[in-house]
């Protein structure tokens, strides 16, 4: 996973690979869309739906794992081993994409341009653009970043460190199934309730595991954690909560609260509630903390792999 994790701070999954192959999540969405087409079905009760949807969501993690499985029996011992395995893991990494998308919303918005800056975190949030100014655009940018850290590369990290191949293909999977078909829409309420409460489980650990980073190479350390503490469980959801609060209190912003989804107002609570709104430059100092988050987890990896 250190080695995954080298490979994607220097390269990112370039464009013109992309352009020939795609990506190996785009391949587990085609999977996850014909399954979606072919077995949830309007007509259906919402019983036979959700069971449909256990098994759908299982059928991909299965086959997720068990590729990572075939692909790493077949791999030599040894260190060519952990090398194969990390080239192989790289894609699965979003270590330098994530980087990438949040600078790309902090650098028009230092410039002044609005519009840019808009567009840009369009790329990353759902919440409607045209309704962000400039702390509105920089708090969904620092969430974005806070809470995809853990879901893009601390959990299939972790669970890649724990289980090789299959435990990195098969969270990725859950992941996927969760963006897809987890979200509380008329389709996927019950179609899509395993892959939600599958994702909650996989991500227990790692969203806990990504908070006490951020503390611990947080500017202000003691208010990250006082912040996580208090705020994580006010999350809407039981794990994004703990990232997006220890970066709420690393950068001294109050984070989450109300947004617009779709012309629709979604009261969401604060977190670090009387803490000020964020601006331009605390998407900058977000990244610091996290580009010294992942450093530090990749220097663990690191060190346990000789332990």
């Amino acid at each position: 996973m250190a080695v995954a994790m080298a490979v994607d701070a220097l390269l990112g999954w370039p464009a013109p690979l992309f352009a020939r192959i795609g990506h190996p999540v785009t391949w587990l969405g085609r999977l996850i869309a014909a399954i979606d087409t072919a077995w949830n079905r309007g007509s259906d009760p919402p019983a036979l739906r959700r069971a449909a949807g256990i098994a759908g969501a299982f059928l991909v993690i299965a086959v997720s794992a068990a590729l990572g499985w075939a692909l790493q029996s077949l791999l030599p011992s040894g260190w060519i081993q952990i090398v194969l395995a990390g080239v192989l893991a790289w894609p699965l990494v979003a270590l330098r994409s994530l980087h990438d998308h949040v600078a790309a919303v902090a650098a028009p918005l230092q410039a002044g341009d609005i519009a840019g800056a808009r567009d840009a975190v369009s790329r990353i949030v759902g919440r409607d653009p045209a309704a962000l100014d400039e702390a509105g655009i920089a708090r969904a940018a620092i969430e974005s970043l806070a809470e995809n850290a853990s879901d893009g590369i601390v959990a299939p990290v972790f669970w890649g460190a724990l289980f090789g191949l299959p435990g990195i293909l098969g969270y990725k999977a859950i992941n996927t199934l969760d963006s897809m078909i987890g979200h509380r829409s008329e389709r996927h309420e019950a179609f899509g309730w395993a892959a939600a409460r599958i994702d909650d489980v996989a991500n227990f650990i790692p969203a806990r595991l990504t908070g006490f980073l951020f503390v611990l190479l947080a500017p202000h350390r003691a208010e990250a954690l006082s912040c996580m503490t208090r705020d994580a469980r006010r999350h809407r959801s039981p794990n994004a909560g703990w990232p997006e609060a220890a970066m709420a209190g690393a950068l001294g912003v109050r984070l989450s609260g109300p947004r617009i989804y779709h012309g629709s107002i979604t009261n969401e609570p604060w977190l670090n509630e009387g803490a000020r709104d964020p601006l331009a430059a605390d998407i900058c100092e977000g990244l610091t903390v996290y580009r010294r988050a992942m450093l530090l987890l990749a220097g663990l990896l690191a060190i346990l792999s000789f332990a």
